[in-house]
């Protein structure tokens, strides 16, 4: 790497959880971190700890734009990119409107992309950069209820195993990391979009299995399987070792309950992991 190459970091999402933590530990460590989010009010505590805080909307082209022109006009470009932000939208495939189903893909596929159109340009031309999606272990398995956000983390993944060929030899690395079960807010915010789901459907033919995917997705976090997962703050180590190291890891799963449930999809077929999804969720009919 060569003298005055930006290595400034931008990251997505950082109101809360893993976003708010990787921007807390970077900054810490000396990093030169622009801490993002929808609403600029919920990151202003993270000025008083080091960064330096943007409005950016992942949903939003001019946002976006705005975001990176910034830290381009002050550091000259955006030398490491966490594509951190994100949501799950629970509920069987055939009751999730249209409407929710595209606000999952702005948010957790499309943002990402965009994002990295902006940023390639300048980590191009000083020859060196980072991006680290964060994606998760749902990304490598699915569970009833949630086929819109697993479907936009298997593309998160596939999109990032295509960049990281195609921008390799302009000496930019691209980082997947598959996150288990960490124990934020997430786990409510899911939980509350499911309770929208079920409203919507009403009486219907997927009522109950919707209403166990909302019980089984927030039950999760006050079980013993918590004990499976990590804080956010685990994340934000593994992201600082990531784009620390010389020759940076292509993909990091997190968490042991990752591991784990990544290790058993593997060993599974299609038929016995059905069966083992049917031990805890209804199946409709």
């Amino acid at each position: 790497m060569g003298k005055g190459v930006s290595k400034a970091v931008l990251i997505t999402g950082c109101s809360s959880g893993i976003g708010e933590a990787t921007a807390r530990r970077l900054a810490k460590s000396g990093w030169t971190v622009y801490a993002t989010a929808r609403r600029p009010e919920t990151i202003e505590h993270l000025a008083s700890e080091g960064c330096r805080t943007l409005a950016l909307d992942v949903t939003d082209e001019h946002s976006m734009q705005a975001a990176v022109e910034e830290v381009e006009r002050t550091e000259g470009a955006v030398g490491v990119l966490v594509n951190n932000a994100g949501y799950s939208q629970s509920g069987a495939i055939e009751t999730v409107p249209m409407d929710a189903v595209r606000r999952q893909f702005e948010t957790n596929v499309f943002g990402p992309v965009r994002l990295t159109h902006l940023v390639l340009p300048k980590m191009r031309a000083q020859g060196w950069g980072k991006i680290v999606n964060i994606s998760s272990m749902g990304g490598r398995l699915t569970f009833p209820g949630g086929g819109h956000y697993h479907a936009t983390k298997y593309a998160l993944e596939a999109l990032s195993d295509v960049l990281r060929f195609e921008v390799k030899g302009f000496g930019i690395d691209v980082i997947v990391l598959e996150p288990g079960l960490i124990t934020t807010e997430f786990g409510e915010a899911t939980a509350s979009a499911m309770a929208h789901v079920q409203v919507a459907s009403g009486d219907g033919p997927y009522t109950s299995f919707n209403a166990t995917v909302g019980a089984v997705t927030k039950g999760v976090y006050d079980t013993p399987m918590r004990h499976l997962g990590a804080g956010p703050d685990k994340v934000a180590r593994v992201i600082e070792r990531a784009i620390s190291r010389r020759r940076a890891p292509t993909r990091i799963s997190i968490t042991p309950s990752a591991k784990l449930m990544i290790g058993m999809r593997q060993v599974l077929s299609d038929r016995a992991w059905d069966a083992a999804m049917r031990s805890s969720f209804p199946q409709p009919k």
